[in-house]
């Protein structure tokens, strides 16, 4: 296999200091660097036009998030969160230490909490819920008394 290494996963987001708050804040991410970029090669990597594009890299257990504002042209969507069986990424998950702890932190940090997704499953030693961060993108919480 010829690629190295993993380098990182990108979230298109809306406002930036949103989302900063709701991924530091909220899970403990730590920003590692900036990049804002524009121009014809941007332009034709992205498949975009006129693109203005700030990128801000989060790191947390050795994991690169990479948040992507859009100044030009802008986001798309409707910020709905999808579907677990649309195809694609579906969401990220995080093992908590104490739920009720971790969906006040997210809560608190614009995130949104999807109660109807609560589950306590005593059989297989976990409680979990779905949060959404603040454009959307599902946020799975998992406290378990399981290893791995």
């Amino acid at each position: 296999m010829d690629a190295e290494r993993f380098s990182h996963l990108g979230l298109c987001v809306g406002n930036l200091a949103r989302s900063l708050r709701f991924y530091c804040e909220g899970l403990g991410f730590r920003e590692a660097s900036r990049l804002e970029v524009s121009g014809a090669e941007t332009d034709t990597l992205l498949e975009l036009s006129g693109v203005r594009l700030e990128a801000v890299y989060l790191l947390r257990d050795r994991f690169c998030l990479e948040l992507l504002h859009y100044a030009e042209p802008g986001a798309a969507g409707d910020g709905a969160p999808r579907a677990m069986n649309a195809l694609g990424l579906t969401h990220l998950s995080f093992r908590v230490e104490r739920l009720e702890d971790a969906v006040a932190r997210l809560s608190g940090a614009g995130g949104r909490v999807l109660d109807h997704t609560r589950i306590d499953n005593p059989a297989i030693g976990a409680r979990a819920i779905f949060v959404l961060d603040p454009d959307g993108t599902r946020v799975e919480l998992v406290e378990t008394t399981r290893d791995g």
